[in-house]
């Protein structure tokens, strides 16, 4: 396909900008502190996970020789330069927010962060105390010499490295001493209940360096951190046995080339040079920095017991209405007589989709469980269910992802689990990751099977469910169930010509089908009447579809786009996209649903589902979009997207040069931020409702 380089932002620069507005959130004084504090630590993960995965990439690229241009028209050795360009603004602001603005407020609250010569004399005894019961033991320091190899650096992980001085022969040696994860990042010497007194390991560590090279001289110590690439190349086709390829695969990741090193601002030259010869890593790669490196552990110090007065108000989930109106007696199979939808954090999890997996899992009418599993917890309350759903004999299939970035550990040792309670585990399609969210049970009732589904937007993960926003689907729907039958069985066994009534399936048929709605809007409009499109996605990237996007603003097209992370389209640009407007939600949640909403010459088609406008979602894995066709569901879908586009205090609106733009109320206006809004109507039960009873809770 030809593109435009002028008609797409480039992704990873996209990306960053994100990233930014997360950083806004820290930056953001009305918020409460430890709130801040979290966000600081979110965005130092984001840039873990974007070095592994994002820039990892394009180094990949680079290695294997590649240089065309992408199709914003940057080569991956521009983007690695702009990329660099970029991060090096966010390291300055970010570390500038933390320890010029939120430590000193810290200490005001009572959370003293203090340096050893800080302490009183008795805390610093109990500070030396701990370091000779709790760090030294654990500790193994590791020579570099001809006898002693440079050692492997494991991935994010904290270390010193040690520049030492024989008194006798005055030969300079080398040393690395690792930070143990093990212990906290940390340690409290004194707490009451207003306040906490705590020093750092790795200063515990420095001061006492010579403790681990007794008749040595310590000369130097520097802190240095690395990041590994976690892009790595894998062969599906040619896998016999494809757990065994992922765990290959997370072994090499162990030893992966490097792609960032955080380093110390005072490093000299000898160590420096030292750990860019060992570590094969180029100037470009090395992102130097004044004091503490890896401000991702602040999260521990943001969610740590206490200061209530200091962190966001709780927000516990509530049970949907479908279940406050349901008798004592009712299973929870009775709630579906009707569809409804539950939201995600507004809605409980536990008492919605876990508890339908929970009590299909115990009920002896049913016969069947099929689940997609992406990504859950340690200790999901989902898997330990179909567990013993399998060990009461039922029919159990579940088909795991094993190439869930990052989770890929976890995902094994669950399918691992699962078949040996004799659950039927598959790992889907070769090429392909299972990215849908779909459950059903089979249940005999009355002789005859019958189908319970739910259809969602987000993972089986109980404890993200708190935090991630995501729409999920109750059915049992004729249709859509015969659908969901179909794709588990074209996962698990053959079906090379299968078809779906009401799914939107990817790869087989969700582009076309996106494609051929977006195009009957641009027939309808050009016939002059009402025509849009309001779209709710994690990521839009896919040049196909932004393309057609333009063609459907110039044909008069109104479209709003409210798109959390990556956007690559170019909104409100003349002569291109005049009609269509980007805006991204940021707050105390996570905003991950899908949603599409069709006008349809006021016969509006609304979808919810897993899958984002990205070319990955479309063409490279198994994805499922529902129709919702209850009307009362329709009006709690159209009501949540008015509220997103309403917002005027937590949205941040696109500009065509890429830069996004805080949205503030104008003179008059009132405030609306979506989540206290959704969070308000959820607890007032407030209409619309998202279930077919309206009138059973409204007031």
């Amino acid at each position: 396909m030809a593109t435009h380089h002028d008609h797409f932002f480039n992704y990873e620069l996209s990306w960053l900008q994100f990233n930014w507005r997360v950083l806004a959130l820290a930056q953001d004084p009305a918020r409460p502190l430890l709130e801040r504090v979290k966000f600081i630590s979110i965005v130092c993960s984001n840039l873990d996970e974007f070095f592994q995965k994002r820039v990892g990439g394009l180094k990949r690229q680079l290695l294997a020789g590649v240089t065309d241009l992408s199709v914003d028209g940057l080569t991956p050795d521009q983007q690695l330069d702009l990329i660099r360009e970029d991060v090096l603004k966010m390291i300055n602001a970010y570390r500038s927010c933390y320890f010029d603005e939120l430590l000193p407020q810290m200490a005001e609250q009572g959370i003293q962060m203090k340096t050893f010569a800080e302490l009183s004399p008795d805390l610093q005894a109990k500070a030396e105390e701990y370091f000779k019961t709790q760090i030294y033991p654990i500790i193994t320091p590791l020579a570099i010499d001809e006898a002693h190899p440079f050692p492997t650096i494991s991935n994010q992980s904290r270390s010193y490295l040690v520049r030492l001085r024989n008194p006798k022969t005055d030969e300079h040696l080398y040393a690395r001493i690792k930070i143990p994860a093990n212990r906290p990042r940390w340690v409290v010497m004194d707490e009451s209940d207003t306040s906490r007194v705590m020093v750092s390991t790795s200063e515990l560590i420095r001061l006492n360096m010579s403790a681990f090279f007794p008749g040595m001289e310590v000369e130097a110590t520097h802190l240095f951190r690395v990041t590994r690439n976690a892009d790595i190349e894998r062969n599906e086709e040619e896998a016999e046995d494809l757990l065994e390829l992922i765990a290959d695969e997370l072994r090499e990741r162990r030893f992966a080339e490097i792609v960032r090193l955080e380093l110390d601002a005072e490093t000299p030259d000898d160590i420096t040079d030292l750990l860019k010869r060992e570590l094969r890593v180029e100037e470009r790669d090395i992102y130097r920095m004044e004091g503490p490196i890896g401000l991702v552990d602040l999260m521990s110090i943001a969610t740590m017991s206490g200061f209530d007065s200091i962190k966001e108000h709780p927000w516990h989930p509530l049970p949907h209405p479908v279940y406050e109106t349901q008798e004592e007696s009712e299973s929870f199979f009775d709630t579906m007589k009707n569809d409804y939808l539950v939201h995600h954090p507004y809605h409980s999890f536990e008492l919605s989709t876990q508890r339908f997996v929970e009590e299909a899992a115990s009920d002896p009418k049913v016969l069947a469980i099929k689940q997609t599993l992406y990504r859950t917890s340690s200790d999901s309350p989902v898997m330990h269910a179909l567990i013993r759903a399998a060990n009461a004999g039922k029919q159990v299939a579940v088909l795991v992802e094993l190439k869930a970035r990052f989770d890929e550990e976890q995902n094994i040792y669950w399918a691992q689990q699962l078949e040996k309670a004799g659950v039927h585990v598959s790992y889907g399609i070769a090429g392909l990751k299972i990215h849908s969210k779909l459950t059903i049970v089979v249940r005999e009732e009355e002789g005859i099977p019958r189908r319970y589904v739910h259809i969602g937007t987000g993972n089986y993960h109980p404890k993200t469910a708190y935090l991630y926003e995501d729409f999920g689907l109750f059915t049992t729907d004729q249709a859509l169930a015969d659908d969901v039958t179909k794709l588990f069985n074209s996962l698990t066994g053959y079906a090379l010509t299968q078809s779906y009534d009401k799914l939107l399936i990817a790869p087989r048929s969700m582009r076309s089908r996106f494609v051929d709605m977006i195009r009957r809007e641009i027939d309808i409009a050009k016939q002059g009447r009402p025509a849009g499109i309001v779209a709710k996605m994690n990521s839009l990237e896919d040049p196909e579809l932004i393309e057609l996007l333009y063609e459907a603003s110039d044909a008069g097209v109104e479209m709003d786009f409210i798109v959390r992370g990556v956007c690559r389209l170019v909104p409100g640009k003349p002569g291109l996209s005049e009609r269509i407007r980007v805006r991204s939600i940021l707050g105390r949640f996570l905003e991950h649903s899908r949603c599409y909403i069709f006008a349809n010459d006021g016969n509006p088609e609304y979808y919810i589902g897993s899958a984002d406008w990205m070319h990955r979602n479309l063409d490279a894995r198994i994805e499922a979009i529902t129709p919702i066709s209850s009307p009362a569901l329709k009006r709690y879908l159209q009501f949540v997207m008015e509220v997103y586009l309403k917002d005027n205090h937590q949205s941040w609106m696109c500009q065509p040069d890429g830069s996004y733009q805080k949205v503030t109320p104008k003179e008059g206006e009132a405030v609306l931020a979506s989540h206290p809004t959704l969070m308000h109507h959820t607890k007032e039960h407030l209409p619309p409702v998202p279930m077919e009873a309206e009138a059973q809770v409204e007031q």
